[in-house]
């Protein structure tokens, strides 16, 4: 199965920006959503942003992952 994540840019650089995932900061590439703009919400997979999101939604979805991760420990 694939997933992508929500992820907040954080900064910009050329074809690269840096979001946040929770306290996870990863660099993805942003080339596919050039209009991408810091401060938007992004669906990040396989190391590409695809797709800016609304913030909402994002962390609605960021809220179930972390249900579901922290099911997966107990």
């Amino acid at each position: 199965m694939c997933l992508a994540v929500p992820g907040k840019v954080i900064e910009i650089n050329d074809t690269k920006a840096s979001i946040e995932v929770g306290n996870v900061k990863r660099e993805v590439y942003v080339q596919l959503v050039p209009e991408v703009k810091l401060g938007d919400y992004v669906l990040v997979h396989a190391g590409c942003a695809i797709e800016i999101v609304d913030e909402e939604e994002a962390l609605k979805t960021l809220e179930i992952l972390k249900e579901f991760a922290e099911d997966e420990i107990c």
